[in-house]
C-alpha cells in the first residue's frame, strides 16, 4: 500500500510569521519547504530568467509583461526581447507544474504561491492560513528593519494587497476566505512555537500521527 502523502500549504498575511512557521513546521516532521526556492527551480526548468519570476512573484498577472525565452525551452538563455511577449500568466504556470511535481513526488511545506488552489482536491492535502493583529505585524516588520519605521504599516498594506489580488486573478477567490481553508491561525495568539504546535496537533487529527514527532 503506498505511503499517504501529505502536503501542507500555508498562506500567509505579511508580517504573521508565515516563513518562520512553515520552516520550523518542516523542519520538526521532517519535510522539505518550498517558498522562494520554487522560483529558481522554475528558472532551471523553463529556461526562464530567476529574476523574471522574482519581479512576478504574488502579484496580480494583468498588471506585469515580461519578456521571456523564446519557446519557453528548458536550456538557459537569455530574456527574448523580440514579438513573444508573455503575461506573468505564462510565469505562474511553470510555478504551477513545478508545485504539483512536487505534490506528486513527496510530503512537503508549501509557503504562498497559490499553492492551495493549485493543489486542491489532492489526498492529503492540508491548507492552512496564518494571520496576525496589524500592531503585532507592524513589530515584527519593524523588528527586522525592512523599512523606514514611519513606513511598515504602509508596505504591510501593500504587500497585503498584493498577495489579496494575485490570489484573486488566478483563483477566483477571496484570498482571506474560510472556505478557503482547513486551519486559520492567528499567531500573534499562539507565537511561532504555539502555531507550529496547533499545527501538528491538527495533523494528528487529521490522521498524520505518524509524521508528527
Amino acid at each position: 500500500m503506498d505511503e499517504r502523502r501529505l502536503v501542507v500549504t500555508i498562506g500567509r498575511q505579511y508580517g504573521s510569521g508565515g516563513a518562520e512557521i512553515g520552516a520550523k513546521l518542516a523542519k520538526d516532521l521532517g519535510l522539505d519547504v518550498y517558498d522562494k526556492n520554487i522560483l529558481r527551480m522554475n528558472s532551471n526548468q523553463s529556461g526562464i530568467k530567476e529574476s523574471y519570476f522574482h519581479l512576478a512573484d504574488e502579484r496580480a498577472g494583468s498588471k506585469l509583461l515580461y519578456k521571456i525565452v523564446a519557446g519557453l525551452t528548458p536550456e538557459m538563455k537569455a530574456p527574448s526581447f523580440g514579438s513573444d511577449l508573455i503575461t506573468a500568466d505564462n510565469l505562474f504556470r511553470f510555478q504551477s507544474e513545478v508545485i504539483r511535481r512536487l505534490a506528486q513526488a513527496q510530503n512537503c511545506v508549501i509557503i504562498g504561491r497559490c499553492a492551495d488552489y493549485v493543489l486542491d482536491g489532492m489526498d492529503g492535502l492540508v491548507k492552512v492560513f496564518l494571520y496576525a493583529d496589524m500592531d503585532a505585524r507592524i513589530r515584527r516588520i519593524t523588528e527586522k528593519g525592512y523599512f523606514a519605521p514611519q513606513d511598515v504599516k504602509k508596505n504591510i498594506k501593500k504587500i497585503d494587497r498584493e498577495r489579496r489580488e494575485y490570489h484573486r486573478y488566478y483563483t477566483g477567490k477571496d484570498w482571506e476566505s474560510l472556505e478557503n481553508y482547513d486551519l486559520m491561525l492567528n499567531t500573534a495568539r499562539l507565537g511561532a512555537e504555539g502555531t507550529v504546535l496547533a499545527i501538528k496537533r491538527y495533523l494528528e487529527v487529521r490522521g498524520f500521527g505518524d509524521l508528527v514527532k
